[in-house]
């Protein structure tokens, strides 16, 4: 699909042609549809992800089912899907997944796309080439390359073990295909992040591995999220500050407000422990239990230490629930 007159397109050298790709590219790249969700104005997410929210998901299933990124469709009332060849079809949001921020969402009416074969990321090499899919065609995709493969912690009580990390980077690749050599899906676009190469920063995008998917995808389609127990939420959006692990923010009318604690505190400990990174202070806090579990945090404010005991909760809690209409 060529891109509409006065619609942005990537330069045409930086797509990805297929004399270059062992894999049919067309198909792949078919198989990615764009997502466009309606979010009430009083959605708890509504004031940090905005009230509309537009990206892409890729088919994954001959009954058309469309995994995306789950910010995109949290607490969505409306979901629209659109497919390369110009398909409108409503979207109902099935699943997500908090742990790795995958979304699922059934069709309610056929796209006609084929499915993407899941592949593995693990078959994928920093260093090596892929396709950076997005909904349009070959017009908005690019020839990427892996620069890194490690872990990653996001500020809102996230960890990967292993994310991918792509460029050059874009800031619409929000549920985007990570399409690998084999022609398979990788992984699935999240954020656009800055990481630090050697001496200096590059801008890329960071992907969620498509493994982590196997695992829990049947009890995402039956129940609408994994079923293990939900970790302990606090809603502490923690950053690190130099050595520091300061809170940046706090969800309103969240566990660690509720306590006490304030923006600017530097966590010291959680159960007595210091953490080593963010990464190491949500583990710690998952540590502790499933939600409704005590969290014991300490804090430096200004000049003072301070202790806090900060009950949680399940994140799902906060979130409106999707209906049929």
């Amino acid at each position: 699909m060529a891109a509409k007159e006065g619609e942005w397109a990537f330069p045409v050298e930086m797509r990805p042609r297929q004399e270059e790709w062992r894999f049919d590219l067309q198909p792949a790249l078919d198989s990615v549809v764009g997502l466009r969700a309606e979010i009430p104005e009083d959605a708890f997410t509504a004031q940090i992800l905005g009230t509309e929210r537009a990206g892409s998901g890729v088919v994954i299933r001959e009954d058309g089912l469309v995994l995306t990124i789950g910010y995109l469709i949290t607490e969505a009332s409306n979901i629209w899907l659109t497919t390369n060849k110009g398909t409108v079809a409503g979207g109902f949001p099935l699943a997500y997944d908090q742990t790795s921020g995958f979304g699922l969402v059934h069709p309610l009416g056929k796209l006609g796309v084929k499915p993407i074969e899941r592949g593995s990321a693990n078959s994928c090499r920093v260093g090596e080439n892929v396709v950076m899919a997005g909904h349009g065609g070959a017009a908005h995709s690019l020839k990427a390359t892996v620069f890194a493969k490690r872990e990653f912690a996001g500020y809102w009580e996230y960890v990967l073990d292993e994310a991918i990390f792509t460029a050059p980077a874009h800031p619409q690749w929000g549920g985007a295909a990570l399409i690998g050599a084999e022609g398979k899906l990788l992984g699935i676009g999240s954020l656009l992040v800055q990481e630090k190469i050697d001496a200096g920063t590059i801008e890329g995008n960071m992907i969620v591995p498509i493994d982590i998917l196997g695992p829990i995808l049947d009890d995402m389609v039956k129940l609408g999220r994994p079923n293990r127990p939900p970790r302990p939420w606090l809603g502490m959006y923690a950053t690190e500050a130099g050595a520091r692990l300061v809170v940046a923010g706090l969800a309103p009318g969240g566990p660690a407000e509720k306590a006490g604690l304030q923006v600017g505190d530097a966590v010291l400990g959680v159960g007595g422990v210091k953490p080593q990174s963010l990464a190491d202070l949500f583990r710690r806090i998952w540590s502790c239990g499933n939600s409704g579990c005590k969290v014991t945090l300490r804090v430096l404010r200004e000049t003072a230490t301070k202790e806090f005991v900060v009950k949680s909760v399940d994140r799902n809690d906060f979130l409106k629930k999707p209906h049929l209409h």
